[in-house]
């Protein structure tokens, strides 16, 4: 899949058309670097690792410094390899752009949604409680309740929805519909919604 990496700037809301509000997501997509191309005869498979937003060099180590100096760019937060890309498409040290892409394009968008921390099966699995507070209980509103037998299997089985950390998790949003592209401004505006927060940033793919 060929692709970019950017950034969730936010979302909004365009009229089509008939005058139906459509909600939409505002993205940057790139512009990325072409840090490397993995190639059959040396790594076993062809890919083009991409590189997006720059850092400081403080906070780079040498051997990274190395990497991106062998294609004269700054040093990138960020490095995803694609392998949807074809051999001669691009070669090292290019530069990728929102033109990748075009309207009307469907694409899909891999991000990290919120972390919410450790949660319990409330927020995290939608449980209702053990309803009103009577006969003398305390504080068990939003308990998880029973977890199992004693007897047997005198353990709690796998997979039993319980409290845990909630969110943070890699989500892809598919088949989404690019309804705007500011190529310029290395702004898309796909329809729909995009996991993770403001700021977060996706893997958009076509």
């Amino acid at each position: 899949m060929q692709g970019l990496i950017g950034k969730k700037v936010g979302m909004t809301s365009i009229f089509d058309e008939n005058g139906k509000n459509i909600p939409c997501t505002v993205l940057q997509a790139g512009p990325c670097v072409v840090t490397q191309i993995k190639t059959v005869e040396k790594d076993g498979y062809f890919a083009v690792q991409l590189g997006f937003e720059d850092k400081k060099e403080k906070h780079t180590t040498k051997a990274e410094l190395g990497h991106f100096k062998k294609v004269n760019t700054t040093p990138k937060r960020k490095l995803i390899e694609f392998i949807g890309f074809e051999e001669g498409q691009c070669k090292e040290g290019d530069i990728l752009t929102a033109e990748l892409f075009s309207s009307d394009s469907i694409v899909d968008v891999r991000g990290w949604s919120k972390g919410k921390g450790f949660q319990g099966v409330v927020k995290r699995h939608g449980f209702a409680g053990v309803g009103g507070q009577t006969h003398g209980q305390h504080n068990r509103g939003r308990a998880p309740g029973s977890l199992g037998a004693s007897y047997f299997p005198s353990r709690v089985l796998p997979g039993m929805r319980m409290a845990g950390r909630t969110g943070g998790n890699k989500v892809m949003s598919m088949d989404l519909k690019v309804v705007k592209l500011m190529a310029e401004k290395n702004i898309i505006i796909v329809k729909g919604s995009v996991p993770g927060p403001k700021g977060g940033y996706v893997i958009i793919t076509k």
